[in-house]
């Protein structure tokens, strides 16, 4: 789908129920357009992902303008300086992560005074996301034990960035959500604001 046809289609809406059926059938489900009609070389992508988390293949997405071949929010087609968003949808791995972050709360709530400014405003963004289901750890402060996490985990997705892996030569980052449900839930939100925003600013139009 083109993005005119995407903002007409998504003008044309009118319930949440057909809102809902257009997130999941554009936006989520399918094969994302940066691997077009290759789908051999998105499940090596899958499961390389997935073995390295240990969690299954079918449990990895790409969202984004890599998914559907533009950004709706930026009014922008994905291109060579695009990123390739990945979301990991494992509550095995969410629970996993959590408990790493755990001990660091213990850790913070006893030695809070060696955190920066900077670094507790970075870390409560971070929980603002894990309230919604979604570990972000580009938000993860650097203190204590969670430097060894983050880099641990920007380190793996460096190496299937840049024509290392079967998605090509682009940046690919990641997050974690809780369930499918929390992927959904997080996505269709921005579609709604996104079709209010458009609806409103049709029918303000132009005053000139």
């Amino acid at each position: 789908m083109e993005l005119d046809a995407f903002f007409s289609k998504l003008n044309e809406i009118e319930t949440d129920e057909a809102l809902t059926d257009f997130c999941r059938k554009n936006l989520l489900h399918g094969t994302p357009f940066v691997f077009s009609s290759n789908d051999g070389d998105y499940y090596e992508f899958r499961k390389k992902i997935g073995d390295h988390f240990n969690i299954p293949f079918y449990e990895i997405y790409i969202t984004g303008s890599a998914k559907i071949g533009f950004s709706p929010f930026k009014g922008k087609l994905f291109d060579y300086d695009s990123d390739i968003d990945v979301a990991l949808v494992s509550p095995s791995l969410f629970d996993k992560m959590m408990h790493d972050i755990c001990d660091y709360q213990m850790q913070f709530r006893k030695n809070r005074g060696a955190v920066s400014e900077r670094e507790l405003r970075k870390y409560h963004e971070f929980l603002e996301y894990v309230a919604i289901g979604w570990i972000r750890p580009d938000k993860l402060p650097v203190s204590f034990e969670m430097r060894n996490i983050k880099d641990q985990w920007f380190e793996f997705f460096r190496s299937i960035s840049n024509g290392k892996s079967e998605v090509g030569n682009y940046i690919v980052t990641a997050g974690v959500f809780k369930s499918y449900d929390h992927l959904e839930r997080y996505t269709l939100s921005g579609l709604k604001s996104l079709s209010y925003r458009k609806k409103v600013g049709k029918r303000n139009g132009p005053t000139n």
